[in-house]
């Protein structure tokens, strides 16, 4: 029986599709950390986390029985996927189940914040009533700078600009205006000609240290910043000058450069207690509908990918979408992409008798991936003889 360890709190439905799969589950609350997470993957086959929990080259080196590893969210800058890749270990996000949770939360922290309802909360709970309408501004008309027009950003400025808000958007790649939205030719014009402004950026590492102080100073007076992204992107020290020199009039942080590991553990920084600024402990994406349709979807990839080989939507592996069709023997062969593989592949099937009844080849940078389906059963001389090439990287036989 393959054994799956799920880590961080996923959705029960992740492990109900996997034990009805046939796995044998172990589910724990917390992150580990690397040694933790070593000591814990002995004999496993299935790893599931979401962001806290690294796995770094380290560990991957050290978990010769690892075939696969969900990332139950969207980010997957905490797995080593160049490490995870030469171990011909499959890797898998959740690009788009939680869009909807972070692009709902960021419309909530700019209403919140443009209405200053942080404030009025604090003073009322403290028994001040203050009705006033000092600072306070409808979003209608206001102007919204995205950076980072992904799946996130592209929602959220369709919502916004439902909501009366003109729209402006930057993004390092081409990517195509939706509605009146308008593309910003630079980062400092985006900046200069926002209310409010809010990074959707994802975690690669040319993204840390992104926005600072210097970008904060190019950003108008009073205007608003949001960050539901990466901790690492926005300097958190930088934010809260601006906010006690009053050139930012708000902040809603969803996530932080250093997080708790676990529900209920300290959490400490220099944002806090500070006026109309928003924390949240990374819960962008944190609602039940969106839990629940990570667990289905990263679970199901897992599922599928043990069972069929396919890699389809794989952040690491070639992406070959496959099936299980009854009564063929099913070679999954990772290899390092180099020419003639595929042809001493067929040379050895050939000289084992086993005929093809269909053949994939897909490539993705150094790895390539040969699935082959034969007719007959594939005998232990030709799995070794495979397995000692010195291109392999994992032959699985599937069945």
């Amino acid at each position: 029986m393959p054994k799956a360890l799920l880590l961080e709190n996923l959705h029960p439905q992740a492990r109900a599709i996997l034990e009805t799969a046939g796995f044998d589950v172990t589910t724990r609350t917390g992150a580990l950390d690397e040694p933790e997470l070593v000591e814990a993957l002995e004999g496993v086959h299935l790893l599931g986390i979401r962001s806290k929990t690294h796995v770094t080259a380290q560990v991957l080196a050290a978990a010769p029985d690892l075939v696969t590893v969900g990332a139950f969210c969207i980010g997957t800058n905490q797995i080593d996927l160049r490490a995870a890749a030469s171990h011909g270990i499959a890797t898998f996000n959740a690009p788009f189940s939680n869009t909807r949770s972070v692009v709902e939360i960021a419309i909530a922290d700019i209403i919140a914040l443009t209405r200053r309802l942080t404030v009025f909360d604090k003073e009322m709970h403290q028994g001040t009533w203050n009705k006033s309408a000092t600072g306070a501004h409808e979003v209608r008309g206001r102007t919204l700078g995205i950076i980072g027009y992904g799946n996130i950003g592209t929602q959220l400025s369709v919502l916004a600009e439902n909501l009366g808000m003109s729209v402006i958007f930057y993004d390092a790649a081409e990517k195509l205006a939706l509605g009146n939205a308008r593309r910003a030719a630079s980062l400092d014009e985006l900046l200069a000609g926002s209310d409010i402004v809010t990074l959707h950026v994802d975690g690669r590492p040319g993204n840390a240290g992104f926005f600072g102080a210097a970008q904060i100073a190019r950003m108008r007076p009073g205007a608003l910043l949001l960050n539901l992204s990466r901790g690492f992107v926005v300097d958190p020290a930088a934010v809260r000058d601006a906010i006690v020199s009053g050139h930012l009039s708000g902040a809603a942080i969803d996530v932080f450069p250093t997080e708790p590991k676990r529900k209920g553990d300290p959490f400490v920084s220099e944002l806090q207690g500070l006026p109309n600024v928003i924390l949240t402990p990374h819960t962008g994406g944190s609602t039940e509908e969106a839990q629940e349709a990570i667990g289905q979807f990263v679970a199901n990839k897992l599922r599928d990918y043990l069972a069929t080989g396919s890699t389809t939507l794989s952040v690491n592996l070639p992406n070959v979408a496959l099936d299980q069709p009854p009564g063929v023997h099913r070679l999954a062969y990772l290899h390092h992409n180099v020419p003639g593989v595929l042809a001493a592949v067929n040379a050895m099937l050939a000289e084992h008798g086993v005929n093809i009844e269909g053949q994939l080849l897909a490539t993705r940078g150094e790895i390539g991936y040969v699935v082959t389906d034969a007719g007959s059963p594939v005998n232990d001389e030709l799995v070794t003889a495979l397995r000692a090439q010195p291109e392999a990287i994992r032959l699985r036989l599937l069945s």
